[in-house]
Protein backbone atom coordinates (compact mmCIF):
# COMPACT_ATOMS: atom_id res chain seq x y z
CA UNK A 1 0.00 0.00 0.00
CA UNK A 2 1.40 3.38 -1.00
CA UNK A 3 1.51 6.41 1.25
CA UNK A 4 0.31 9.82 0.07
CA UNK A 5 1.12 12.85 2.23
CA UNK A 6 -0.73 16.06 1.34
CA UNK A 7 0.56 19.42 2.52
CA UNK A 8 -1.57 22.49 1.81
CA UNK A 9 -1.39 26.09 2.90
CA UNK A 10 -1.02 29.70 1.79
CA UNK A 11 1.90 31.25 -0.03
CA UNK A 12 5.03 31.66 2.09
CA UNK A 13 4.12 29.09 4.73
CA UNK A 14 7.12 26.92 3.83
CA UNK A 15 5.20 24.05 2.23
CA UNK A 16 7.73 23.20 -0.49
CA UNK A 17 10.72 23.29 1.83
CA UNK A 18 8.94 21.15 4.41
CA UNK A 19 7.73 18.69 1.74
CA UNK A 20 11.25 18.26 0.36
CA UNK A 21 12.71 17.69 3.83
CA UNK A 22 9.93 15.23 4.62
CA UNK A 23 10.55 13.25 1.43
CA UNK A 24 14.20 12.90 2.46
CA UNK A 25 13.29 11.82 5.99
CA UNK A 26 10.82 9.19 4.80
CA UNK A 27 12.64 8.16 1.64
CA UNK A 28 9.68 8.80 -0.65
CA UNK A 29 9.26 10.86 -3.82
CA UNK A 30 8.54 14.58 -3.61
CA UNK A 31 6.07 15.64 -6.29
CA UNK A 32 6.75 19.27 -7.17
CA UNK A 33 3.33 20.35 -8.45
CA UNK A 34 4.70 23.73 -9.52
CA UNK A 35 7.30 22.00 -11.66
CA UNK A 36 4.52 19.95 -13.23
CA UNK A 37 2.76 23.08 -14.44
CA UNK A 38 6.05 24.40 -15.78
CA UNK A 39 6.68 21.10 -17.56
CA UNK A 40 3.23 21.27 -19.14
CA UNK A 41 3.96 24.82 -20.28
CA UNK A 42 7.26 23.72 -21.81
CA UNK A 43 5.51 20.89 -23.62
CA UNK A 44 2.74 23.11 -24.98
CA UNK A 45 5.22 25.77 -26.08
CA UNK A 46 7.27 23.17 -27.92
CA UNK A 47 4.17 21.74 -29.57
CA UNK A 48 3.04 25.17 -30.72
CA UNK A 49 -0.46 24.59 -29.34
CA UNK A 50 -3.04 27.36 -29.20
CA UNK A 51 -4.10 26.85 -25.59
CA UNK A 52 -7.43 28.54 -26.28
CA UNK A 53 -8.30 25.85 -28.85
CA UNK A 54 -9.89 23.31 -26.50
CA UNK A 55 -9.88 20.46 -29.00
CA UNK A 56 -6.21 20.90 -29.93
CA UNK A 57 -5.24 21.41 -26.28
CA UNK A 58 -7.05 18.29 -25.15
CA UNK A 59 -5.43 16.22 -27.90
CA UNK A 60 -1.96 17.52 -27.03
CA UNK A 61 -2.41 16.88 -23.30
CA UNK A 62 -3.35 13.31 -24.13
CA UNK A 63 0.16 12.78 -25.48
CA UNK A 64 1.90 14.34 -22.46
CA UNK A 65 3.41 12.37 -19.56
CA UNK A 66 5.10 13.96 -16.52
CA UNK A 67 6.81 12.14 -13.66
CA UNK A 68 9.57 12.59 -11.09
CA UNK A 69 12.65 10.44 -10.52
CA UNK A 70 15.21 11.18 -7.81
CA UNK A 71 14.19 14.83 -7.79
CA UNK A 72 14.33 15.19 -11.56
CA UNK A 73 11.33 16.38 -13.55
CA UNK A 74 10.65 14.02 -16.44
CA UNK A 75 8.59 15.01 -19.50
CA UNK A 76 7.73 12.09 -21.78
CA UNK A 77 10.74 10.25 -20.37
CA UNK A 78 13.21 13.15 -20.77
CA UNK A 79 14.83 15.05 -17.90
CA UNK A 80 13.76 18.66 -18.42
CA UNK A 81 14.64 19.95 -14.94
CA UNK A 82 16.99 22.59 -16.33
CA UNK A 83 14.59 23.75 -19.04
CA UNK A 84 11.56 24.78 -16.99
CA UNK A 85 12.98 27.77 -15.10
CA UNK A 86 13.28 30.21 -17.99
CA UNK A 87 11.25 33.46 -17.98
CA UNK A 88 9.35 32.29 -21.08
CA UNK A 89 8.24 29.04 -19.45
CA UNK A 90 7.43 30.82 -16.18
CA UNK A 91 5.18 33.33 -17.94
CA UNK A 92 3.45 30.69 -20.04
CA UNK A 93 2.96 28.42 -17.03
CA UNK A 94 1.11 31.21 -15.26
CA UNK A 95 -1.27 31.49 -18.21
CA UNK A 96 -1.75 27.80 -19.00
CA UNK A 97 -2.16 26.68 -15.38
CA UNK A 98 -5.38 28.67 -15.13
CA UNK A 99 -7.02 26.44 -17.75
CA UNK A 100 -9.36 23.72 -16.47
CA UNK A 101 -8.14 21.18 -19.06
CA UNK A 102 -4.52 21.61 -17.94
CA UNK A 103 -5.40 21.37 -14.26
CA UNK A 104 -7.55 18.27 -14.84
CA UNK A 105 -4.73 16.57 -16.75
CA UNK A 106 -2.13 17.30 -14.06
CA UNK A 107 -4.42 16.26 -11.22
CA UNK A 108 -4.96 12.97 -13.05
CA UNK A 109 -1.19 12.53 -13.36
CA UNK A 110 -0.69 13.32 -9.67
CA UNK A 111 -3.30 10.75 -8.71
CA UNK A 112 -1.62 8.16 -10.94
CA UNK A 113 1.72 8.82 -9.23
CA UNK A 114 0.09 8.37 -5.84
CA UNK A 115 -1.34 5.03 -7.00
CA UNK A 116 2.06 3.82 -8.26
CA UNK A 117 4.39 4.92 -5.45
CA UNK A 118 4.54 6.68 -2.09
CA UNK A 119 4.62 10.46 -2.51
CA UNK A 120 4.49 13.77 -0.69
CA UNK A 121 2.88 16.73 -2.43
CA UNK A 122 2.32 20.34 -1.49
CA UNK A 123 -0.09 22.89 -2.87
CA UNK A 124 -3.39 24.58 -2.15
CA UNK A 125 -5.89 21.83 -2.85
CA UNK A 126 -3.96 18.57 -2.48
CA UNK A 127 -5.91 17.35 0.55
CA UNK A 128 -9.26 18.77 -0.52
CA UNK A 129 -9.24 17.93 -4.23
CA UNK A 130 -6.31 15.86 -5.49
CA UNK A 131 -6.14 13.29 -2.66
CA UNK A 132 -9.21 13.92 -0.48
CA UNK A 133 -9.16 10.37 0.90
CA UNK A 134 -5.57 10.19 2.11
CA UNK A 135 -5.31 10.02 5.88
CA UNK A 136 -2.11 12.06 5.94
CA UNK A 137 -3.21 15.67 5.45
CA UNK A 138 -1.49 18.74 6.86
CA UNK A 139 -2.24 22.43 6.60
CA UNK A 140 0.80 24.67 7.07
CA UNK A 141 0.25 28.33 7.73
CA UNK A 142 1.74 31.38 9.45
CA UNK A 143 0.65 34.96 9.95
CA UNK A 144 0.79 37.19 6.86
CA UNK A 145 3.50 39.27 8.54
CA UNK A 146 5.74 36.26 9.16
CA UNK A 147 5.25 34.99 5.63
CA UNK A 148 5.97 38.44 4.21
CA UNK A 149 9.18 38.66 6.26
CA UNK A 150 10.32 35.28 4.96
CA UNK A 151 9.59 36.33 1.39
CA UNK A 152 11.44 39.63 1.88
CA UNK A 153 14.44 37.79 3.35
CA UNK A 154 14.53 35.48 0.31
CA UNK A 155 14.46 38.51 -1.98
CA UNK A 156 17.31 40.14 -0.07
CA UNK A 157 19.37 36.96 -0.39
CA UNK A 158 18.95 37.28 -4.16
CA UNK A 159 20.32 40.80 -4.01
CA UNK A 160 16.97 42.57 -4.24
CA UNK A 161 15.80 45.46 -2.06
CA UNK A 162 12.19 44.66 -1.18
CA UNK A 163 9.73 47.02 0.46
CA UNK A 164 8.17 45.07 3.34
CA UNK A 165 4.79 46.77 3.07
CA UNK A 166 4.61 45.94 -0.64
CA UNK A 167 5.56 42.31 0.01
CA UNK A 168 2.92 42.09 2.76
CA UNK A 169 0.29 43.60 0.48
CA UNK A 170 1.18 41.05 -2.21
CA UNK A 171 0.85 38.21 0.30
CA UNK A 172 -2.59 39.42 1.40
CA UNK A 173 -3.71 39.85 -2.21
CA UNK A 174 -2.55 36.31 -3.06
CA UNK A 175 -4.34 34.91 0.00
CA UNK A 176 -7.60 36.57 -1.04
CA UNK A 177 -7.24 35.30 -4.60
CA UNK A 178 -6.45 31.74 -3.50
CA UNK A 179 -9.30 31.59 -0.99
CA UNK A 180 -11.95 33.06 -3.29
CA UNK A 181 -11.06 31.47 -6.63
CA UNK A 182 -13.90 29.52 -8.23
CA UNK A 183 -11.93 26.34 -8.98
CA UNK A 184 -10.72 24.48 -5.85
CA UNK A 185 -10.10 27.43 -3.51
CA UNK A 186 -7.57 27.29 -0.68
CA UNK A 187 -9.24 25.85 2.42
CA UNK A 188 -8.11 23.61 5.24
CA UNK A 189 -9.52 20.11 4.86
CA UNK A 190 -11.74 19.19 7.80
CA UNK A 191 -9.48 16.27 8.71
CA UNK A 192 -6.13 18.01 8.10
CA UNK A 193 -3.67 18.60 10.93
CA UNK A 194 -3.06 22.32 11.39
CA UNK A 195 0.59 23.33 11.77
CA UNK A 196 1.34 27.00 12.48
CA UNK A 197 4.94 27.76 11.52
CA UNK A 198 5.31 31.30 12.93
CA UNK A 199 7.86 30.11 15.50
CA UNK A 200 8.85 26.87 13.81
CA UNK A 201 11.65 26.09 11.38
CA UNK A 202 11.08 24.00 8.26
CA UNK A 203 13.17 21.24 9.83
CA UNK A 204 10.96 21.27 12.94
CA UNK A 205 7.80 21.09 10.85
CA UNK A 206 9.13 18.22 8.74
CA UNK A 207 10.18 16.32 11.86
CA UNK A 208 6.74 16.86 13.39
CA UNK A 209 4.99 15.49 10.31
CA UNK A 210 7.39 12.55 10.00
CA UNK A 211 6.69 11.69 13.62
CA UNK A 212 2.93 11.86 13.13
CA UNK A 213 3.12 9.63 10.06
CA UNK A 214 4.83 7.14 12.31
CA UNK A 215 8.13 5.30 12.46
CA UNK A 216 6.56 2.01 11.47
CA UNK A 217 4.93 3.44 8.34
CA UNK A 218 8.13 5.25 7.38
CA UNK A 219 10.20 2.09 7.82
CA UNK A 220 7.86 0.01 5.69
CA UNK A 221 7.00 2.54 2.99
CA UNK A 222 6.75 1.09 -0.51
CA UNK A 223 8.04 2.79 -3.61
Amino acid sequence: MHTVIAIDGPSGAGKSTVAKLLSEKLGIEYIDTGAMYRAAALYLLGAGIDIHDSEALNAALGEMSIDFSDGRTMLNGEDISALIRTPEVTAFASESSALALVREKLVALQRRMGAEKSVVLDGRDIGTNVFPHTKFKYFLTASPEVRARRRADEMEERGEDPDFDEVLAAINKRDLSDMTRELNPLVQAADAVLIVTDDMSAEDAATLIASSVGDELAANVKY
